[in-house]
């Protein structure tokens, strides 16, 4: 193979995947454009090594490209976080493991394959994305179409603000829609900051969550939340 037709596919895998992560850098995910093209240009690379960097009657061009679906997993493994009860970047992780799969397909020389893939990753990550969300956001039979939650977490004067911020910070990472946050003083130097939201459907889970991040803040001397027809409350 000649070097131009290496440097042709490495392009076609560095271009693929930077496709793939155009998609989650506008997005604002942890792997974006320059991860995924980073990872399809290495999977291109091992692949090409792997089928003409070895030669002779003892050269097993399989044994470094079956690496890399091992590789990746350390990788991805890195943009998967526990946040609370709730695991985030999965699909994220998900998306790296295709990118490489990009990558091993244009080092090989499946410009067409690679192509058609890249088409299937972008698709399910943004059609697909809606068409899940309904799905999640299915109600019960019987339950109530909206829910809405109270929030408060009381805090000093002098953090008030910080305080504010985290907690429309905390909630916007949920599936929650803010409604009205305020402010008032209950005396003593303190400070309550209260946020009511709208939710299609009651999830306890995601408030025990952002409750947790919360009251890790050496600043928040009390922090919890309840449903406004006064059914349960926690803190």
């Amino acid at each position: 193979m000649s070097t131009l037709e290496m440097l042709i596919r490495l392009l076609a895998g560095v271009s693929l995947g930077a496709v793939i992560g155009f998609e989650r850098q506008y997005r604002a995910r942890m792997a974006g454009l320059r991860t995924n093209a980073l990872v399809a240009a290495g999977a291109t690379l091992f692949v090409l090594l792997s089928a003409h960097g070895f030669h002779g009657g003892t050269a097993d061009p399989t044994r470094v490209a079956a690496q890399i679906v091992s590789g990746i997993g350390f990788l991805g493994a890195g943009v998967i976080l526990r946040d609370g009860f709730n695991v985030r970047g999965l699909n994220t992780a998900a998306t790296l493991w295709c990118s490489a799969a990009i990558g091993a397909l244009a080092g090989a020389g499946m410009l067409d394959v690679a192509l058609a893939g890249t088409v299937v990753v972008v698709v399910v990550n943004t059609a697909l994305r809606a068409a899940g969300r309904r799905v999640d956001r299915q109600p019960d039979a019987g339950a109530e179409q909206t829910t809405q939650y109270s929030f408060v977490a009381v805090t000093d004067d002098a953090h008030e603000a910080h305080i504010r911020a985290l907690l429309v910070q905390s909630l916007t990472r949920t599936d929650f829609q803010l409604a009205a946050i305020a402010s008032s003083d209950i005396g003593g130097g303190k400070v309550e900051v209260r946020a009511e939201l709208l939710a299609d459907r009651r999830d306890d889970r995601q408030m025990e969550s952002a409750v947790s991040r919360l009251s890790l803040e050496p600043h928040v001397t009390s922090v919890g939340w309840r449903i406004l027809d006064g059914t349960e409350e926690r803190e």
